[in-house]
């Protein structure tokens, strides 16, 4: 996977429309596929919390380290079973669910990671995005690019639907589901204009999901 060529910041966005999900009593947090550790960071400034993190890149970990409590180098997979049981809060996964050879194993055994208030919270791009659908309705084509949803080192695709269907699949209850940076162009209007308007999906480039499983 290419991922020493991703562009300028990366490894260090903070994604501030993220925070709004994190519970106001979150006292654990761990966030997978935590970059230098810029998110993690600001959720610690934030609560005061004990923040770990989980980066695939060496490089990027050893940065993170310096800001969080624990950062694990490597597959978050292969971090899974150290994990203390019942012990986080919250659990974030910031676009990084697409990137797993398979994220249904993940959420499968991370649920058991949390505290029986504890929440889930992911950022999952939208395949149905209309800049994507376009492409692939009308140009026939499927191309993969250096960044955003068709990211060459995407491993699934997910749509709105599927997300939520994964989570419940696995057991977990989900407390909220909603499109995040909705697309301002005029275009998945004028796309849906013979649909009636029943696919408005296509405008959220992203979905965030907050899920709990009770034990």
């Amino acid at each position: 996977m290419d991922y020493d060529n991703k562009p300028d910041g990366y490894y260090d966005n903070i994604r501030h429309e993220m925070i709004q999900f994190l519970p106001s009593d979150a006292n654990k947090i761990l966030d997978v596929g935590c970059g230098n550790g810029a998110f993690a960071d600001a959720l610690k400034d934030i609560t005061n919390a004990e923040v770990w993190g989980i980066e695939y890149m060496e490089d990027q970990a050893k940065i993170a380290l310096g800001k969080l409590d624990k950062v694990f180098s490597g597959s978050c997979e292969n971090f899974l079973d150290e994990l203390p049981d019942n012990y986080f809060d919250a659990i974030y996964f910031n676009d990084v669910l697409e990137h797993l050879v398979d994220p249904y194993m993940v959420l499968n055994k991370i649920k058991n990671k949390l505290t029986n208030n504890g929440v889930v919270i992911s950022s999952v791009p939208n395949v149905r995005h209309h800049k994507t659908f376009l492409k692939t309705l009308f140009h026939k084509d499927w191309k993969y690019l250096d960044h955003g949803v068709m990211d060459r080192t995407h491993l699934r695709f997910f749509t709105g639907k599927s997300i939520r269907a994964m989570y419940e699949d696995l057991g977990y209850t989900v407390l909220l589901h909603k499109g995040l940076n909705k697309s301002k162009s005029i275009k998945p209007f004028l796309y849906n204009i013979p649909l009636l308007f029943t696919h408005m999906d296509i405008r959220n480039l992203q979905y965030a999901t907050v899920a709990s499983f009770k034990k």
